[in-house]
């Protein structure tokens, strides 16, 4: 079984189940596994509020979990999946939507 840190704390990196791409890093909890685990659906542990938080409540852009993978410390895990619409808070479909050129960041996805 994963891991938690001192803080009761994964590393949860999402990739989409169709291509691979990053589309979100988060952490979870016990309690977060565990509803992951029951509902098909991402859940994470949100350290700003301090509560379980289920990916796409309120937007409805839930993650359907296809497989858990957990590396060989087994302090994170690989979460993938198949979105139901972005995932990013932004609109863009991955967080990961720029790059960093020199000391300017610059769109590169939507």
């Amino acid at each position: 079984m994963p891991k938690f840190d001192d803080k009761g704390l994964l590393t949860a990196v999402v990739t989409d189940a169709n291509d691979g791409s990053v589309l979100m890093v988060a952490f979870m909890d016990a309690e977060a596994l565990e509803a992951t685990r029951a509902s098909g659906e991402a859940h994470f542990h949100s350290r700003s509020r301090g509560r379980l938080w289920k990916k796409g409540e309120s937007s409805g852009n839930v993650l359907k979990v296809v497989e858990m993978l957990v590396d060989c410390d087994q302090d994170a895990i690989v979460l993938r999946c198949s979105p139901a619409g972005p995932t990013c808070h932004t609109g863009a479909t991955s967080c990961f939507y720029r790059v960093l050129d020199g000391d300017t960041l610059h769109r590169v996805k939507s």
